[in-house]
């Protein structure tokens, strides 16, 4: 039989269905349905188990309600916009019912505009570029490196950009001393843009928005906030908390299938910079000219991903048919029970950025002892089937910050999440910390991975080419 050891050293994480004999059904209930909830993976000691998929805040499972609409749909699929034929017309108007549903599910005012993209990193690049020259933008150092990169690289002082003054304000020990620093600097200069995160990929702590926004409107600056853990995690308006713009991605938004949006306010994202230079954004060409669209055509340049509109938009409008508060509940319980557990184990800690911040996400990063994240996760997956996420979370300064440079663990929640997938992560830490891991790990490549590893790999096509790109594809663990 072939192993795991064989053809993917640095492989920590399966999924699929293994053929052995399926775990017990999980305690507790999702909130929705999703894709994959009965997968089980193989453990080390020979069983299997469901898999507990408690890695969300990097790459939610899609919705079987998604699922279902991109089987309904793909038989029509066509390439839109300008196509005079049947299908052609149907995609189009697919695609252009998504935007609206994408829009309305983040409370768009009726001027603003929403344009499809990649997902959040996509969409804030894409913002970074229309901010009009010389404006200043300031951003938070706690800040994911998608919400922090993009402005600093666009910035002057030799980076090739525009000339923009790109401010990184450091932080703060509490929420309201941040307050003050952000009122402070934003009396010091004209800036164009504060963008900041709704919630941080770390810790799921946050800024009250209200107070960010009130500080930011009066000093003359716009807001744009990173969503790609508030969105798809709690009611958020843009009308409601006037932001001005907001950028999410589709594969946290329990639609993995390549779409992100960013939606706001227009007159920017009409007048700047075409995000890509091709057909569709374009009104006329010749040899010495090129006459633009307005947003949000002006950046959709080349064939959209319709599809992954279309299932951003279920996921959306499935999202916002749930009862009014039950996706905070949801997620506030099994958070709660999560936290409990961890601070009730010798040696665990669990992160926090400001003592004085309410109402965090579904997302917990913590550390044990002086064990090694990347060991932790290594053996949560081989020895208990779950499937948690360790290194920098793409936020390294944050992360110092923390006292957390060598890294840490996360384990995020979701709509699928049950509360025997918490009991489970923490019985699991609870028995490492009591007697210690049962296999035997090593770093290969920069991973940790199990010595002579045989748990079988999962039948489906593609896993055979793993083995020649494992050691590229894992990687420093730091740098995730």
């Amino acid at each position: 039989m072939t192993t795991i050891t064989e053809l993917l050293s640095c492989a920590d994480e399966v999924s699929g269905t293994a053929t052995s004999a399926p775990a017990a059904r999980p305690s507790g209930e999702p909130l929705l349905p999703v894709v994959g909830a009965s997968t089980t993976v193989p453990l080390v000691d020979g069983t299997s188990r469901a898999y507990a998929n408690l890695d969300c805040a990097a790459s939610a499972p899609a919705l079987e309600a998604v699922t279902a609409r991109i089987t309904e749909v793909l038989p029509l699929y066509a390439s839109v916009h300008r196509g005079a034929g049947y299908l052609s017309q149907v995609s189009t108007a697919l695609y252009e019912t998504s935007r609206e549903s994408i829009a309305r599910f983040v409370g768009a005012r009726p001027d603003d505009v929403a344009i499809i993209t990649r997902n959040t990193t996509d969409s804030l690049n894409l913002l970074a570029g229309v901010v009009p020259p010389g404006g200043a933008v300031l951003v938070l150092d706690v800040e994911h490196h998608a919400n922090l990169l993009p402005w600093v690289q666009r910035s002057g002082g030799g980076h090739a950009g525009t000339g923009r003054v790109a401010t990184v304000l450091p932080l703060q020990p509490t929420v309201a001393a941040t307050l003050d620093a952000l009122r402070t600097e934003l009396a010091r200069l004209p800036y164009a843009l504060l963008t900041l995160t709704g919630a941080s990929n770390v810790t799921g702590e946050s800024l009250p928005l209200d107070r960010v926004v009130e500080i930011a409107h009066a000093a003359g600056a716009r807001v744009a906030v990173d969503g790609a853990q508030l969105v798809p995690h709690r009611g958020f308006s843009l009308a409601d908390t006037e932001v001005d713009y907001v950028a999410f991605s589709g594969h946290k938004t329990y639609a993995p299938f390549g779409a992100g949006a960013l939606v706001g306010r227009r007159d920017w994202l009409d007048t700047g910079t075409p995000y890509l230079a091709g057909g569709g954004a374009v009104r006329d060409v010749r040899t010495d000219r090129t006459v633009w669209q307005p947003a949000p055509a002006r950046h959709e340049a080349g064939s959209p991903n319709v599809l992954g509109a279309i299932a951003l938009a279920q996921a959306c409008d499935t999202l916002a048919a749930l009862p009014a508060g039950a996706l905070e509940a949801h997620e506030q319980a099994l958070r709660t029970r999560l936290v409990t557990g961890l601070e009730s184990l010798d040696g665990v800690r669990v992160a926090r950025i400001w003592p004085d911040s309410a109402d965090p996400v579904g997302v917990v990063t913590f550390t044990v002892g002086d064990l090694n994240p990347g060991l932790v996760a290594a053996y949560l997956s081989a020895e208990h089937g779950i499937g948690v996420r360790d290194g920098r979370f793409c936020a390294h300064p944050l992360l110092a910050h923390l006292g957390a440079s060598n890294g840490a663990v996360r384990a995020s929640v979701g709509v699928g999440t049950t509360t025997e997938h918490v009991d489970r992560l923490v019985d699991a830490l609870g028995a490492l910390v009591r007697r210690g891991a049962q296999a035997e790990y090593e770093v290969v490549d920069g991973c940790w991975s199990v010595v002579d590893d045989t748990r079988p790999l999962i039948e489906v096509a593609g896993l055979d080419h793993l083995a020649a790109t494992a050691a590229a594809a894992c990687g420093p663990a730091l740098d995730d």
